[in-house]
């Protein structure tokens, strides 16, 4: 039987990082071994000719930008329209690895696996964690049943819709929440814990394509004393959405819910999120902010920017007919 392809894509991050020294952990440079290079260093990777390697970018993940998400979006549409690929590792780093995993699984709802990888520690440590992570992911990306976007780390698949980076330093450092993960890899093998999740509804990849100024969305978190002053200044800066990280089941600060709903009322999209690492916001009837349906407040930045790129697109194709 012929064995299909998988492809590798480096996006940068601590797994492409380099330090002075071996004993280093945490005063290194992301984004520095390109991707092939970090694959030779994998033996088991080497000489098969199974694997498409491909750097898409080299950039530290607390720098990920909206124009890297639309290339590496571009690059995994291209690459799963290709029969002969089963499907997609990306190496990425941890800061920003549940926004591009939810980001691609919003826009792309991949029938074929794409697994996004990383490391705690970078290429030179003197024990790296980034060349058991792709093993790891490279065996999920070939699980006969894998689809959908997930995230690999020391051992432990994620889904793109509940991953969450919960630790700045242990080599497992994600969290699946109260959802709890995929499952584990073990020896080279996936052993499920629970279905592959389904994909989300979102809008076509080639929508991104052509959006040449992304629509402004930010955070706010609610605290002791939060006021309006900051949704005020932002209002006034022209920001289009607005996500509100609640405290509990989505509680906000008198004052600061007060200048969310004027904004609500002058046209500014708001969700109300919670800024608890488990659950979800259990809404009641008649709120006037709506909830983001279980989704973290990062994530809730991106469905909401998503939603205002996919209302702008039909608005412009009726001004159009």
């Amino acid at each position: 039987m012929k064995h299909r392809k998988l492809v590798i894509l480096g996006t940068g991050g601590t797994i492409a990082g380099k330090a002075d020294h071996a004993a280093d952990n945490i005063g290194y440079t992301a984004a520095k071994v390109g991707i092939d290079q970090l694959l030779a260093a994998i033996p088991a990777l080497t000489g098969s000719g199974l694997f498409i390697s491909e750097q898409v970018s080299q950039v530290d993940s607390k720098d990920m930008s909206f124009d890297v998400w639309a290339q590496l979006a571009a690059r995994v549409r291209h690459f799963l329209a290709d029969d002969d690929v089963q499907g997609i590792v990306i190496t990425h780093g941890t800061d920003t690895l549940e926004e591009t995993a939810y980001f691609l699984q919003s826009v792309c709802q991949p029938a074929k696996p794409v697994v996004l990888t990383c490391a705690m520690r970078p290429a030179t440590a003197l024990a790296p964690d980034g060349p058991q992570n792709v093993m790891d992911a490279v065996a999920v990306a070939r699980h006969p049943e894998a689809c959908g976007v997930v995230a690999v780390c020391a051992g432990t698949v994620h889904s793109a819709l509940d991953v969450q980076k919960v630790h700045p330093y242990k080599l497992d450092a994600f969290s699946s929440g109260d959802a709890g993960p995929v499952g584990y890899v073990e020896e080279g093998r996936l052993r499920l814990l629970r279905n592959w999740p389904f994909p989300q509804t979102g809008i076509a990849c080639a929508a991104i394509e052509k959006v040449a100024t992304w629509p402004r969305v930010e955070i706010v978190m609610n605290y002791a004393g939060a006021s309006a002053l900051m949704v005020q200044a932002l209002v006034d800066q022209g920001v289009r959405g607005l996500v509100v990280a609640g405290t509990g089941n989505g509680t906000i600060h008198e004052d600061l819910q007060a200048g969310l709903l004027r904004a609500q009322a002058s046209g500014v999209r708001i969700v109300r999120s919670t800024r608890c690492l488990e659950g979800r916001i259990l809404p009641l009837s008649g709120n006037a902010i709506a909830d983001s349906q279980g989704l973290s407040p990062v994530k809730a930045r991106i469905a909401l920017m998503l939603d205002l790129v996919a209302q702008d697109a039909t608005s412009s194709a009726v001004g159009q007919a």
